[in-house]
């Protein structure tokens, strides 16, 4: 007899034969076919590294939410494995959302939440939401075991869960949206994994008009606890919260039998269009890892038109640096996957367009302007662009509003506006930005922000990178360029 999981693998596969790569990430991790939103379960598990992620496998859209999966040797190459969990048992009728996994005893255990509708499909006016488990021995095939935490009587929004291990007692935080509409956090442990004692609330009301904090996780790091969620319904405020809703962070003090207390408020965690749910895990070395959605609710996606949507960011690493700001960069893994470098010394542009012939479909680029000779209003970067820049993705330095601008105005496809961040006062300015074929990730003077944004070419054009300059000079040090190889094994 054919289960819910087969009936969803044959779709993907069907699905596949029908899609176009135009757009499909080279070193990004998307769906095989279909819909992906939110990482979940991120583990390092028997020698391997298990990504999951919100999946839709029936066609490009959101819809009842499976686990997709794709594990990996080395946080580089990815292969592609069956689906994991698909929805349709009573607890879990209509959507397995997001959750986590963790490594108990040998056993891959997924917490999740079970989703259904309990007015019709796609009715979120009423809807039932609890914590459910399934486990696996061998990491790919999983037995579901039902519901292991549910809400106070009159939540329906409660999901999410983030587990962890603790001297010997089992963690979870848990998104809520409570009856009066204010968004928490909610802390819960146990000794057995199968009664959960409700702890605290970890953060409740951080904004009078949020109503949900999503994804949340709680981890250390440095000497501090981070709490990382990404909340719903919060204004946009002059150059913060432009994005339909947020991903970010809380830093603060924590220990078993205590509240959590707050070091430092929220603060926004990539400052790019396309960047929302992370989720951290510690890699062999102890490292903590993020991956985040590389995509935003309610925006355009012009790659359903291709059948498939959805990729994640690149895997980062997290540091917390003195002043309590959690920095992130691109896991250092990834220099193998460069390829054809190319280097070119000081260039010094004046008022004008400079072509470089450095091909940005797959590939990364490190270039350091020396800001103490630099008078130019614009300049910067043209991304993904012709020749004759008429058709580009813009990152450069304002150096009248002193902020450095990723602007997709004339980007390609549907997408618009720009993102910026305060331009450091250094003398050296260095920009580390990876260009796949949907997407841009930057990095400011190493760790200090980023911006991950996606962009869709107008198709047929010549993807290059250009130099620019406007009003003035600028010099640039250095430029390196690699070309990108694939990460699927």
């Amino acid at each position: 007899m054919s289960t819910a999981v087969d009936k969803a693998n044959l779709a993907v596969k069907k699905l596949e034969k029908v899609m176009n790569k135009q757009y499909y990430p080279h070193f990004h991790l998307a769906p095989q076919s279909g819909w992906m939103n939110d990482p979940n379960g991120l583990i390092y598990f028997k020698g391997q590294y298990h990504a999951f992620y919100q999946h839709h496998p029936y066609d490009e859209n959101w819809g009842p939410m499976h686990w997709g999966h794709a594990v990996s040797d080395d946080l580089v190459t990815w292969r592609r494995l069956p689906i994991a969990i698909a929805p349709g048992d009573d607890w879990d009728k209509n959507g397995c959302f997001s959750g986590s996994a963790v490594d108990n005893n040998g056993e891959l255990y997924l917490i999740y939440t079970g989703h259904i509708w309990l007015a019709g499909q796609g009715n979120d006016e009423k809807i039932s939401q609890s914590q459910c488990l399934a486990t696996s021995k061998d990491g790919i095939h999983f037995k579901k075991h039902g519901t292991i935490l549910v809400p106070e009587s009159g939540i329906m929004h409660f999901r999410d869960p983030k587990v962890w291990l603790q001297d010997d007692t089992w963690w979870m935080v848990v998104g809520q949206r409570d009856t009066n509409d204010v968004g928490q956090i909610l802390l819960y442990h146990s000794k057995d994994f199968k009664s959960w004692t409700f702890d605290h609330v970890v953060v409740s009301d951080i904004d009078p008009n949020v109503y949900m904090l999503e994804c949340p996780d709680f981890f250390k790091l440095g000497d501090k606890w981070i709490l990382m969620f990404s909340p719903q319904g919060m204004k946009a405020k002059g150059y913060q919260n432009r994005n339909r809703f947020q991903s970010g962070y809380i830093v603060g003090d924590w220990q078993p039998g205590k509240k959590f207390s707050i070091i430092k408020p929220f603060q926004e965690m990539d400052f790019g269009h396309d960047f929302y749910a992370p989720q951290s895990f510690q890699a062999a070395d102890g490292r903590r890892i993020v991956f985040a959605w590389m995509d935003m609710w309610e925006s355009s996606m012009p790659s359903k038109q291709d059948k498939w949507m959805g990729s994640f960011t690149l895997p980062r690493e997290l540091i917390l640096d003195n002043n309590n700001n959690v920095r992130n960069r691109p896991i250092k893994e990834l220099t193998a996957l460069r390829e054809q470098p190319k280097s070119l010394s000081e260039i010094i542009l004046n008022n004008e367009l400079k072509n470089t012939n450095i091909k940005s479909i797959s590939c990364e680029l490190n270039i350091e302007f020396d800001l103490s000779q630099s008078t130019a209003e614009r300049f910067g970067l043209q991304l993904s662009a012709t020749k004759n820049g008429e058709q580009a993705t813009l990152l450069y330095v304002d150096l009248q509003s002193k902020r450095i601008v990723l602007d997709r105005s004339l980007s390609g496809l549907e997408l618009k506006g720009y993102r910026s961040v305060p331009l450091p006062k250094t003398k050296k300015l260095s920009l580390h930005v990876y260009i796949d074929a949907s997407s841009v990730e930057v990095f400011v003077n190493d760790d200090l922000y980023s911006l991950s944004s996606r962009i869709y070419p107008k198709l047929p054009a010549e993807r290059q990178i250009n130099l620019f300059a406007e009003n003035g000079s600028a010099k640039i040090t250095r430029l390196d360029s690699w070309q990108l190889k694939s990460i699927y094994a």
